[in-house]
């Protein structure tokens, strides 16, 4: 059986039926000829449906193990896709601690009278228990969690929720499919923002929803289309092309990972570690049972509080401010101000997100510069 490294590099290579293109050819047509009124080709119009498009959307679905995949504009757009699979008034759980952008959509949604959403501790068996309860139709689970790196089971989770009769959908942009497989553990809808670590490069915004079931699929490819929210050709190439060096900079950077995090747990003015890949991780256990590695996700609490963690991310060299992650290049962000900072700063507490939390998306680069560059930053809030 070939493994999915090859797979990924393999994908769409040597299939251009026109010229023989080694790699797929970029498809910008936003419109393609008719043979008759009454019948059109594979392809009719750009937003509906694109040549690069679905090399990548098969190749997503490939490595997830879907049925299919819908490839759309952005990673947020894929998490308010999946709302579309439900009714009105429907009620929606969620993490308490997840990410910022998403917490703000289901919010919105749930004030514009959409859906109900509850933000439960996920982690918490009671409060997850009487969550579903009141039964969901949807149940969407964030693990690592962004930015606590808190971890879910996954495969109890999705049993939990089934038996009470909701979809399942796992954001597993933190890990990408090479270190989770979220259907695999039951979910129904496994999505991620493709911005990050698919693409790899932070050149493109995208994400992509997987779906196991085919009516899943048709349902969520018809909305797509309504919508307007597909991915571009241009995007959809450049992620392709991301793509195939995905197992590369994951383990690059998961490598590094692991040597920072070790090295921040032996700073005094560290407070705490979130790293699922560390022995003392509340999660740890969990990550060897569902996952193939602990990605290159971490966070960590300076002593100090918010004046603190922002003198530390301004001395930095090769570390870069700035809110994305997974690309090549290194980053470091500070929740309470930047990615979270569309919470309420009572959901942020709530969840644990103090001032002086620090997220780091962890790259490439040389181990001991990274390092270097994290103890030079220590320094300067001795």
């Amino acid at each position: 059986m070939t493994d999915h490294k090859t797979k990924i590099v393999q994908a769409g290579i040597g299939t251009d039926p026109a010229h023989g293109s080694l790699p797929p050819p970029l498809y910008l047509s936003s419109t393609y000829l008719w043979p008759t009124p009454s019948e059109k080709g594979q392809y009719d119009y750009g937003r509906s449906n694109n040549p690069n498009r679905d090399v990548l959307a098969d190749a997503l679905t490939e490595l997830d193990g879907g049925a299919g995949a819908v490839v759309t504009s952005s990673g947020m757009s894929a998490i308010d896709l999946v709302l579309n699979l439900i009714k009105a008034d429907d009620l929606v759980i969620a993490p308490h601690d997840c990410y910022g952008g998403t917490h703000r959509l289901l919010t919105h949604r749930a004030a514009q009278g959409r859906i109900r959403v509850a933000f439960v501790d996920q982690n918490n068996p009671a409060a997850l228990a009487a969550a579903l309860a009141s039964k969901p139709a949807l149940v969407i689970i964030e693990t690592p969690s962004n930015p606590l790196m808190r971890v879910v089971d996954v495969k109890a989770i999705c049993t939990a929720a089934k038996a009470v009769g909701a979809i399942t959908v796992v954001d597993n942009t933190f890990l990408s499919p090479l270190r989770l497989r979220p259907l695999d553990l039951g979910a129904d809808i496994a999505l991620q923002s493709t911005t990050k670590y698919i693409n790899g490069h932070s050149d493109i915004i995208g994400g992509c929803v997987v779906a196991k079931s085919a009516e899943h699929v048709e349902q969520l490819a018809w909305w797509a289309n309504a919508a307007g929210i597909t991915a571009s050709a241009f995007d959809c190439h450049q992620t392709l092309r991301g793509l195939r060096t995905l197992s590369l900079r994951l383990d690059a950077a998961e490598s590094n990972a692991k040597a920072i995090a070790t090295f921040l747990t032996q700073q005094s003015q560290v407070t705490a570690v979130h790293y699922p890949g560390l022995a003392t991780h509340t999660g740890h256990d969990i990550v060897k049972a569902q996952q193939s590695g602990p990605g290159a996700m971490l966070s960590f609490e300076v002593a100090g509080g918010l004046s603190a963690a922002t003198q530390f991310c301004q001395s930095l060299e090769i570390f870069k401010l700035a809110a994305s992650l997974g690309g090549v290049e290194s980053l470091i962000c500070l929740p309470e101000t930047m990615t979270h900072r569309g919470m309420a700063e009572t959901a942020r507490r709530e969840a644990g997100i103090s001032d002086s939390l620090l997220r780091l998306s962890v790259g490439i680069e040389d181990e001991t510069d990274l390092l270097a560059d994290l103890a030079k930053s220590f320094s300067s809030i001795s």
